[in-house]
């Protein structure tokens, strides 16, 4: 989506908003495709004092299998995002404003890559979620299973004697 920013660039107080739908459906992350759904995104370009902030708010689905319980789980994700723009840099190694010279911003490019950089690095499918038996595999969510809890790893009995 191209957004054309002209008008809130020569306006001070201008404020200019537009609303789509972005497909990523394509992306893979670790083998994984979890945007089964577009992205709903808005974007803001205000202009305050010369100053034109861009303001991005994204909302999805992310589904994906659960580090722990390896179930998969869909959650319904909202991010916002906030970027400063500017017609020309002085030097390179800014990047705290994204340059815009011709008053145009590919807003899919800068979506697809604050999205990907915010996305959990863990994937849960609940804060608590017990995971797996290290035994049997069973789901602990689903129930506790009938194996030896107090076995230790024979590594590990060193410790154990200091403990007891």
């Amino acid at each position: 989506m191209l957004f054309e920013l002209k008008s809130v660039f020569l306006n001070d107080g201008e404020v200019k908003q537009v609303k789509y739908q972005l497909d990523i459906a394509n992306i893979d992350i670790d083998g994984v495709f979890p945007f089964k759904t577009p992205l709903d995104v808005t974007a803001t370009a205000k202009n305050r004092a010369s100053l034109v902030d861009l303001e991005l708010e994204v909302c999805f689905d992310y589904t994906r299998n659960c580090d722990r319980c390896c179930e998969e789980y869909t959650k319904n994700m909202k991010m916002r995002f906030n970027h400063r723009l500017s017609r020309t840099l002085a030097n390179d190694g800014n990047d705290d404003y994204i340059e815009t010279p011709d008053f145009k911003l590919e807003l899919d490019d800068v979506v697809i890559s604050d999205v990907l950089l915010s996305l959990p690095l863990k994937n849960l499918c609940k804060e608590d979620c017990r995971g797996l038996c290290q035994s049997c595999g069973q789901n602990l969510n689903k129930g506790d299973c009938s194996c030896d809890k107090s076995r230790t790893d024979p590594r590990l009995e060193i410790l154990k004697q200091f403990m007891d």
